[in-house]
């Protein structure tokens, strides 16, 4: 008897019928979350800048325990990011994706971080997916995680400390103190492992990574009565002796060499000013993370009001208490403090972003998941039509001449991006047998392709390429160049040296805004000519 030919099996078939799904689903989300076109488009003004060029700067100096920008002290961060950032660019050399790459890295673990603890405590790869993806796939999450700077690497930091916590408290109220020296070992080794990550957090931010902590942890252990087990996770000498073992020897060592000086202006300044006054024009107002949560979460937005609404069952469940004490505690912190950015609230999102897990099914209409992405994609195909409507008037030159640069740098590709993502979710609306999270997790994937393929390279176009081509401008001329009122620090990176802050001399080249040649031919008083002028920056001659 024949026997019938058996179907063709191709080799990326076989190597994938071997791999976990779960597993192919964790790199699409981390991949278009947090690395898509992150090797594409130029650094950002202010903060991608300003790290980049303080690491370039440290290996100009050959100097790794201070850094500086533009040849001035730079005081806003530890040291731990530049490290990280100086070890990937000398492996991989100078791009922007070395030096995205530790956050993209950290981001992906705190996708991976999240997936595992609501796997763990839910029993459930479904719901663990789903809080995986709602991190991964959210604009803000994404947004630090292709951007070259501390804020991904914190917030891994913070989730592994807040999360062993949970734990360490989970595992001593269910296992008795009688059951031996395995299980107390066990619980030490899970203290020191929080008590790592503190360490780290103090060499990526400082206090931060000890106060919100204790700022969680207090209210818990006194609402439900675990005051003695947070004492004595508070006073483990191992745990502060390993932190300490992390953070001193930087401490120490740069404060021989500055005196102090990093010290006092990073608590000073970038700690209590940060709060007690508005820094960089970052002021905000009672109600303005009430206004960001939705944007943040934005394809997930519609699971908010089922995940806030747990409050009501604080008593029953401690674990639900836990993560919402640890959301609304930088909630209310941040919202008080006098310097607001969105992404400061992402210190609280985890929390939120395992309840989504957690309460995945929460949702029963695929169109209510849908809306939010739809809702935003629709925006994100209108924007070029809505532009001219908003444009600032002449007397903005600055930002005028960046949305003209942003007009007129929307190409096929845009709408390709946009369009792809309307076909994603129209699919997900449609295709039978999806349910309403997995139909959120794909807006969320339409959300991120919009985001990172149409919208990321049109800011770029508009604000960062200009920085780059003047960069390239001032190499050729070979004359001297100084920023005049101008912060780009990435035109340093780009130029590959360090740009003083001043007013420059006949001979020199400034660097500097279009709003701001008028006052620079006044200052200098001595005839000027233009040698590039594109978006918001100009390169001005002095003759």
């Amino acid at each position: 008897m024949l026997r019938a030919p058996r179907p063709y099996i191709s080799p990326m078939q076989r190597l994938l019928s071997g791999i976990d799904p779960t597993v192919l689903w964790l790199t699409l989300f981390a991949f278009a979350g947090f690395w898509l076109n992150s090797w594409a488009v130029p650094l950002f003004d202010l903060d991608e800048g300003a790290f980049t060029a303080a690491t370039r700067e440290m290996f100009e100096r050959g100097d790794f325990l201070m850094t500086y920008l533009d040849g001035a002290p730079r005081y806003d961060k530890p040291i731990l990011i530049y490290w990280l950032q100086a070890a990937s660019v000398s492996v991989f050399g100078w791009s922007e994706f070395a030096l995205r790459l530790p956050s993209m890295l950290a981001a992906s673990a705190w996708m991976w971080v999240v997936y595992r603890f609501v796997n763990e405590v839910s029993g459930s790869k479904e719901k663990a997916l789903f809080a995986a993806g709602s991190l991964a796939l959210s604009p803000v999450p994404g947004l630090i995680g292709h951007a070259a700077t501390a804020d991904a690497l914190l917030n891994l930091l913070l989730a592994l400390t807040l999360l062993d916590l949970w734990r360490w408290f989970d595992r001593i109220a269910v296992i008795p103190a009688q059951a031996g020296n395995d299980k107390q070992r066990n619980d030490k080794l899970l203290l020191l492992r929080v008590y790592l990550w503190i360490g780290l957090g103090l060499l990526t931010k400082g206090p931060v990574a000890v106060a919100l902590p204790v700022m969680v942890v207090l209210p818990f252990a006194l609402l439900t009565n675990r005051w003695r087990d947070a004492l004595k996770a508070a006073f483990f000498i191992p745990g502060w002796l390993l932190a300490l073992a992390v953070f001193l020897p930087w401490a120490v060592l740069l404060t021989l060499k500055d005196g102090g000086d990093f010290f006092k202006h990073f608590l000073l300044d970038h700690n209590v000013g940060r709060y007690s006054e508005t820094m960089e024009s970052h002021g905000g107002k009672l109600w303005y993370y009430v206004a960001a949560l939705p944007l943040i979460v934005l394809p997930f937005a519609a699971w908010l009001p089922s995940v806030l609404k747990q409050v009501r069952g604080w008593k029953t469940e401690p674990r639900t208490l836990y993560l919402l004490l640890w959301f609304g505690v930088v909630f209310v912190l941040f919202s008080t403090s006098k310097t607001q950015l969105p992404h400061y609230l992402l210190y609280g999102c985890t929390p939120l972003f395992v309840l989504f897990g957690l309460h995945a099914e929460a949702i029963k209409q695929r169109w209510v998941a849908l809306l939010p992405a739809t809702i935003f994609i629709a925006l994100l195909c209108a924007l070029p039509t809505l532009l001219p409507q908003f444009l600032p008037d002449a007397h903005h030159a600055y930002d005028r001449g960046i949305v003209e640069t942003i007009i007129a740098s929307v190409r096929p590709t845009y709408y390709m991006a946009c369009i792809g993502a309307a076909v994603i979710v129209l699919l997900a609306l449609i295709r039978p047998n999806i349910t309403p999270a997995m139909a959120g997790l794909r807006g969320g994937l339409a959300v991120s392709l919009a985001v990172w393929c149409g919208v990321l390279p049109l800011l770029a176009a508009g604000q960062q390429v200009p920085v780059q081509q003047a960069a390239a401008v001032s190499r050729q001329l070979g004359l001297p160049v100084v920023a005049y009122r101008i912060t780009m620090p990435s035109f340093s990176v780009y130029r590959g040296s360090v740009t003083p802050h001043r007013t420059p001399v006949t001979g020199e080249i400034a660097f500097t805004r279009k709003d701001r040649i008028a006052d620079l031919a006044k200052e200098t008083n001595r005839p000027q000519t233009v040698v590039f002028r594109s978006g918001g920056v100009a390169l001005i001659r002095i003759e």
